[in-house]
């Protein structure tokens, strides 16, 4: 009876064993897993728990504004006035809530799609903007009854200006909210609501004046609500970007060219500086900013006169007879010519079976290269183009640096167009006729020039043939990125101040031609020539026809540009520099369907180089320049 209890006694010990054994066995491995996750991955662990509690976001950096030559604000930030909606807030209801608001400020049925939108899309903890930019009074009239719209926060942020308007719409540009195109990856350009540059200088410096974000710690819940704020890194705010632009004298350009459709370029013919560059007619950069109106946008695209188009880097025309100087200098460089040549004009040449015209049907008479140039005789100017060749011509005013961009750094440049024989080959792929080499030599034909490359080539000209390209901005720490930014090649091979190599010789008869334009008495534009003598102007007029005149039309009647319709009119064109005797400014006026370029450009020319002269801007040490706030800063 004993053996068999002793033996279940002996079973019972071995299995209590092994349970025990696996219980410790499981102890054991507990205790190392909790070793390992409290001790081992402590830190680990740490770091996530308080990335669920703590969140980290970026602050948007404050833009650098755009200055002009003289520090006046061309592009600054303003106050933006703006009320935010919580819709979990909202006890009543979210529309109950807009409804109360929309009897304060005004919701039209766009904005409040538009708001009910991003609350569905979005959590309802998350604020949602409403209105932007309200003015103070409707700002103050919501703060009041805020005890009557749960949900409604006001807030002041920051919101791009542009203080002077269109009269620098096309040159500085304008901010708008970042497309899905133009996302690159980085967080900034994500924030809701946040701007870059679209246009002008805006876009050509945006890394320059966007800056760089801060950060905020913000404790959050488990929901993402916020609790409060821990920490907060401001970012650095972008650089101020400083024009070579006289303000002045830009606003004054712009109320002179009026409501045409045209381009006035105004440059310092020794340093390049772009004291004035103007394009008509404007819009209203703040609309961009703010969210342009439907029909405002349908407006700006539907106007003829194209108002979104800047024409001094945008535009191309002919160059009409402007370019005559060009031809002059090629045909004086071949040795084709010489300063006495001369040819009788009768008012038309022929060539093969076509017939040539001089603008003036009953011909000027006996002309040689001064008198061909202070007369603008479209005969003499067909017989030396035709005995210099396109290819030679082509090569002169490549030298000017026609027919490529100029490398001024904002983006859209075009290049405008030079033809030559294996251009047309290459292009058309017809043979180049010997007709198309006289359109050439009065600047007609393939030829096309912008505003922009005429007022350097009118620059080079009066510096004594020296190479120069226009500069637009001053910062140094801009100038790395501008090409590359802006989407433009800067032009090739520019060493500022070098010799174009032209003969001193040939450079004084054109520049004499181009006084006698203005200041003899049968000088073309010498009606709009500047009296005073110590600031007097030389240049020389262009009219480039749009359509091609027709044999009948020749025989009977050639309507007066005022008689056709708008479209119909050729391009009134001028270039000029100042004064004579030390030349300091150049100038390239260019109005569109305007008529004759002596009648209506060369008007514009005399009063905005006479205005420049006043001013004398060029020779007033520009204030504001980036290395000047530096140092402030460093000292302060």
């Amino acid at each position: 009876m004993l053996q068999p209890a002793r033996s279940r006694y002996k079973a019972f010990t071995r299995r209590a064993a092994l349970l025990g054994g696996m219980q410790g066995l499981l102890m054991s491995v507990l205790a190392g897993r909790l070793y390992y996750l409290q001790v081992i991955r402590a830190d680990d662990y740490r770091t996530m728990a308080d990335d669920n509690r703590i969140s980290m976001r970026l602050l948007p950096p404050k833009r650098g504004r755009i200055l002009d030559r003289q520090a006046v604000e061309l592009a600054n930030n303003q106050q933006n006035f703006r009320i935010l909606f919580v819709p979990e807030h909202a006890k009543g209801g979210i529309a109950e809530t807009l409804d109360a608001l929309s009897r304060l400020v005004e919701i039209d049925e766009y904005d409040r799609r538009r708001i009910e939108r991003e609350i569905r899309r979005n959590r309802k903890f998350m604020p949602v903007t409403v209105l932007e930019n309200l003015a103070w009074e409707e700002f103050s009239r919501v703060n009041v009854h805020l005890p009557d719209l749960p949900g409604i926060q006001p807030d002041v942020g920051e919101s791009r200006s542009y203080p002077l308007g269109g009269a620098f719409a096309h040159l500085v540009g304008y901010v708008g909210v970042v497309s899905e195109k133009e996302l690159t990856g980085e967080p900034l350009l994500e924030l809701p609501g946040f701007r870059i540059g679209k246009s002008g200088v805006e876009r050509a410096r945006e890394s320059v004046l966007r800056g760089t974000a801060g950060n905020s710690q913000i404790e959050v819940n488990a929901l993402g609500r916020v609790i409060k704020q821990l920490n907060r890194i401001d970012g650095d705010p972008g650089e101020d970007v400083v024009l070579t632009i006289d303000a002045e004298l830009q606003m004054m350009v712009m109320d002179r060219l009026g409501e045409e459709s045209g381009s006035v370029v105004v440059m310092d013919v020794h340093t390049g500086d772009i004291i004035s560059m103007v394009s008509t007619p404007g819009f209203d950069p703040n609309s961009f900013n703010l969210g342009i109106d439907h029909n405002e946008w349908k407006e700006l695209l539907g106007d003829p006169r194209k108002p979104l188009i800047n024409k001094p880097l945008r535009g191309q025309y002919p160059p009409g007879s402007t370019f005559k100087m060009i031809v002059a200098l090629a045909a004086l460089e071949a040795g084709v010519i010489t300063e006495d040549f001369q040819t009788f004009c009768t008012g038309k040449v022929k060539l093969g079976n076509h017939t040539f015209h001089c603008w003036k049907k009953q011909g000027h008479g006996l002309q040689n290269l001064v008198s061909a140039i202070e007369h603008s005789c479209d005969v003499y100017f067909y017989e030396i183009a035709r005995k210099t060749g396109i290819n030679r011509i082509a090569a002169m005013a490549e030298r000017f640096g026609l027919g490529e961009p100029t490398g001024i750094g904002v983006g859209g440049e075009r290049s405008g167009l030079v033809p030559t024989k294996e251009w047309k080959l290459a292009t058309i792929g017809e043979p180049w006729q010997g007709g198309e080499t006289l359109n050439v030599g009065i600047g007609q034909g393939h030829l096309l020039t912008t505003p922009l490359q005429l007022a350097m080539m009118t620059a080079q000209l009066a510096n004594g043939g020296k190479r120069v390209r226009p500069r637009l901005m001053y910062s140094p720490a801009t100038e790395e990125t501008a090409d590359a930014e802006s989407g433009d090649q800067p032009a090739a091979d520019i060493e500022e101040n070098k010799s174009l190599g032209l003969s001193e010789h040939a450079l004084s008869l054109v520049l004499e031609g181009m006084r006698r334009v203005t200041n003899s008495t049968t000088g073309t534009a010498f009606r709009a020539r500047i009296k005073d003598p110590t600031k007097a102007m030389a240049g020389k007029s262009g009219t480039a026809q749009v359509r091609r005149i027709s044999k009948y039309e020749r025989d009977t009647r050639v309507l007066k540009n005022k008689e056709r319709l708008w479209k119909e009119r050729d391009h009134a064109l001028f270039v000029a520099f100042a004064p004579v005797e030390a030349p300091r400014y150049a100038i390239a006026v260019v109005v569109e369907h305007g008529g004759g370029g002596s009648s209506v450009a060369a008007p514009i020319a005399r009063d905005v180089l006479t205005a420049t002269q006043n001013r004398d801007p060029a020779r007033t040490p520009p204030t504001g320049t980036v290395a000047v706030r530096r140092k402030e800063k460093e000292e302060g």
